[in-house]
């Protein structure tokens, strides 16, 4: 074994206590990091679903620019029939065809603008959480009923309960006059102001029926296994799409550019909080080596009269402090890994938040995910903050005399 990894080993358990200390500091901050950024990619991961199954889902196959303009004419022509050999396909009934138009709906009193969607009741609540979100009444059944679901603002704003019948007026595909009458069969409340004001479901098929749009629809919405697994699912999509036609796959980022953006804006403040933590862990560090430095500076003139050179004398701090906080990181990753198979199996709450999911359609509980950026970064970055922090005491070992070194007491 090389002698200057012998020296440092046996340097670092001189003052067993100090040392102790310092590896408990490193410890507890690998700990709270691990299980901290793995909790925060496991709330990523559970908002980034709850978001795409309120919404878009993992995957949409749209005409090229509906995603941009929203034009009644950019369709996808037999919807259904596409979506059947994309489950077929993919082997998943997480799969479903959309058809989607603004209309102003009008019940006895008042008028609201908003967006109507048409969708199969059957395979809706494979890819969407809204059918889960219904507080009064039920979700659509019948692909060709004249039925409706709105949310609770609208449902307010109109003043209608379940049972009350609203008229809604558009404009069909061809530029035709579109109009029904509804019966209003279930309100939702999504948590979304602003979806439960102006967004409303109708069945597929008399939606098509009423927008003149014969067997066609806007979107096929399809849910990959795992957000892992988008790209792939978005290969084998594109492999199924029938030839000839102009179709696009688009992926959740593309459809929803903004979530993205907000998650790496929520992930670079909680490194602010972090770095605190890291640069107190650092100072730490400095302290303990600091101080080892100069209780052995008369040890040091010694070795240095005798021929050894500063700068192994340098090395040789800067190899206690990666020894200590080596043994630090392995301590903190294996105690944080099994923090989070415990988490893992039983879940993460506090109170209140049983009560908060409920309102979201959301699970009671938050599991860690445990990956390999949750278990070594913030380690990894503890341990390199810890080895800067030791050049200090290794430069002052540079500046040092041996003949004053020697002296002192």
């Amino acid at each position: 074994m090389n002698i200057t990894f012998r020296l440092a080993w046996r340097n670092l358990w001189r003052r067993k206590r100090r040392t102790w200390l310092t590896v408990g500091a490193m410890v507890f901050s690998n700990i709270l990091l691990v299980f901290m950024i793995s909790l925060q990619i496991g709330m990523y991961g559970l908002m980034i679903n709850n978001t795409l199954r309120a919404q878009t889902g993992h995957l949409q196959v749209q005409a090229p620019g509906y995603k941009d303009d929203h034009k009644m004419r950019q369709v996808v022509p037999d919807v259904k029939l596409l979506a059947a050999a994309i489950r077929k396909g993919l082997a998943s009934d997480e799969v479903a065809a959309r058809a989607s138009a603004f209309a102003l709906v009008s019940s006895a009193d008042r008028s609201y603008g908003l967006q109507i969607s048409g969708v199969e009741p059957e395979f809706e609540a494979r890819v969407s959480s809204l059918p889960g979100l219904i507080k009064g009444g039920r979700f659509l059944s019948d692909t060709s009923a004249e039925e409706m679901v709105i949310g609770r603002v609208l449902a307010r704003n109109l003043q209608v309960e379940v049972g009350d019948e609203l008229t809604f007026i558009g404009s069909g595909r061809d530029g035709s006059f579109a109009a029904a009458v509804v019966t209003v069969v279930g309100i939702f409340e999504s948590g979304m102001p602003d979806m439960d004001r102006s967004f409303a479901e109708v069945p597929l098929v008399f939606f098509q029926d009423v927008f003149s749009m014969d067997a066609a629809g806007h979107a096929v919405v399809i849910m990959a296994p795992g957000l892992i697994q988008v790209g792939t699912t978005l290969a084998r999509t594109e492999a199924l799409l029938p030839e000839g036609e102009e179709l696009v796959v688009h992926d959740w980022d593309a459809l929803l550019p903004g979530l993205k953006q907000a998650i790496q804006a929520d992930f670079t403040s909680a490194w602010f909080m972090y770095g605190i933590l890291i640069v107190l862990v650092a100072f730490s560090v400095l302290n303990t080596q600091l101080m080892s430095v100069l209780e052995r500076t008369k040890e040091f003139g010694i070795v240095m009269s005798l021929g050894v050179t500063p700068g192994r004398l340098g090395r040789l701090v800067l190899l206690e402090t990666a020894l200590m906080g080596t043994v630090g990181l392995i301590l903190g990753v294996l105690l944080g890994w099994t923090l989070l198979l415990w988490l893992g199996y039983y879940g993460f709450s506090y109170p209140g938040m049983e009560e908060m999911a409920g309102k979201f359609n959301l699970p009671s509980r938050i599991y860690p995910q445990v990956s390999f950026i949750g278990l070594l970064f913030g380690p990894m970055v503890i341990l390199v903050a810890s080895v800067m922090a030791s050049f200090y005491p290794a430069i002052r070992l540079r500046l040092m005399e041996p003949v004053a070194a020697m002296r002192a007491a």
